[in-house]
């Protein structure tokens, strides 16, 4: 019965990924948990290969919050789900610049930024808002020869920086200045590296700066506060019940049961 339930589960939901794992780690933890509540033997059962499940946006190892799923015909909607808009909340650190951006990596620069106030902060936010163009991390899922970037960097190899691309800044707000740290909100589109902004924020202030904390706490409808389960409820019951709730957030989705019925394919997201 489990495992009838398990594998005719279909639809978004959203799930806390914590700091550490990556988001496909989490994914993995996450199926093997509904399997083994199903009773599915995966060791030599090809059956756990029929539970579909990916992810709308990878979220670094070293960040945490909302990581939205798609089970089952719920996969064919994530694409959608990859150019929609998303929150984070970062907590940046003035004067040091390191190679990955964030607070992984090793220590590349230092610069004074005593000189910084919390209005010189907030006027170069301004830059930052609207549609921009943004040079994405050298350590990064991005792909060259089919292979990503941070595990080129990772072997040694040369990484030549990609060029600029276009992305878009919703809203970037200062909540916080107590140097050498300040946090942020911001929302923005598909493709854009909270990382490469704090760096180019520190830039700016012709200073340097590294991201230390990154939180997602929004993606699309899906809200770190409201739906975002945490590993404990990781359940069929409750996912079925997530599942539920999160399909009726969708524009044209009232229910979850509808999403059965209709070409997957034709379902639209919309995130802003």
């Amino acid at each position: 019965k489990s495992a009838d339930k398990l594998f005719s589960l279909s639809g978004l939901f959203a799930v806390y990924k914590p700091k550490g794992p990556t988001s496909a780690g989490v994914l993995n933890r996450l199926k093997e948990r509904l399997l083994a509540e199903a009773g599915v033997q995966t060791n030599g059962n090809k059956r756990n290969q029929v539970l579909k499940i990916g992810h709308g946006g990878t979220l670094d190892s070293a960040a945490a919050g909302v990581l939205v799923v798609g089970i089952g015909k719920g996969t064919k909607m994530l694409r959608t789900m990859l150019s929609g808009s998303k929150k984070y909340t970062a907590i940046g650190l003035l004067g040091k610049a390191t190679d990955t951006l964030d607070a992984t990596g090793k220590v590349t620069e230092e610069k004074p930024y005593d000189q910084i106030t919390k209005g010189d902060l907030e006027n170069v936010l301004q830059k930052f808002t609207g549609d921009i163009m943004q040079v994405p991390p050298l350590y990064s899922a991005l792909k060259k020869d089919g292979e990503r970037l941070s595990t080129l960097m990772k072997r040694g190899e040369a990484v030549e920086a990609k060029p600029a691309r276009p992305v878009r800044v919703y809203s970037l707000s200062l909540q916080q200045f107590q140097p050498p740290l300040f946090t942020l909100d911001v929302e923005c589109g598909g493709g854009f590296y909270v990382r490469s902004l704090v760096s180019d924020i520190g830039k700016e202030l012709s200073t340097c700066a590294t991201m230390q904390e990154l939180t997602r706490t929004k993606h699309g409808p899906f809200t770190l506060e409201e739906h975002a389960l945490y590993e404990d409820k990781w359940t069929i019951d409750e996912i079925a019940r997530s599942l539920e709730h999160c399909m009726s957030l969708l524009p044209g989705e009232p229910s979850h049961k509808k999403l059965k019925t209709e070409h997957p394919g034709e379902t639209a997201v919309s995130c802003e």
